[in-house]
């Protein structure tokens, strides 16, 4: 096992370990319940991490962390006229799903 990073909260190691799983990659999440000792040890030692179980998938998890981490924001114009922006992928206006790229 590797440690790939560490996360600033829980959710957010959860959401790339699921994302990671979801490519193949066989990641766990550990210190998932340290935060509760936050205060009794250094902050930075109570953050969620993201591990790897195989090495030879970790340049793979790397890349697809990066990529997860860096996804371009879509503007893109409603059929009911909304400008949407950012990382919606549902018009907050109508609720009209964003069309294909």
């Amino acid at each position: 096992m590797r440690r790939l990073v560490q996360a600033p909260n829980l959710a957010i190691a959860t959401l790339w370990v699921h994302a990671l799983r979801e490519d193949g990659v066989a990641a766990s999440v550990q210190r998932e319940y340290l935060g509760a000792a936050a205060g009794q040890l250094p902050p930075d030692q109570c953050l969620p991490e993201i591990w790897i179980e195989d090495e030879a998938q970790f340049a793979l998890a790397e890349r697809l962390l990066h990529e997860l981490q860096h996804r371009p924001q879509r503007r893109w114009q409603c059929s009911c006229g909304e400008l949407v922006e950012g990382g919606f992928e549902q018009c907050w206006q109508c609720g009209a799903m964003m069309p294909p790229a």
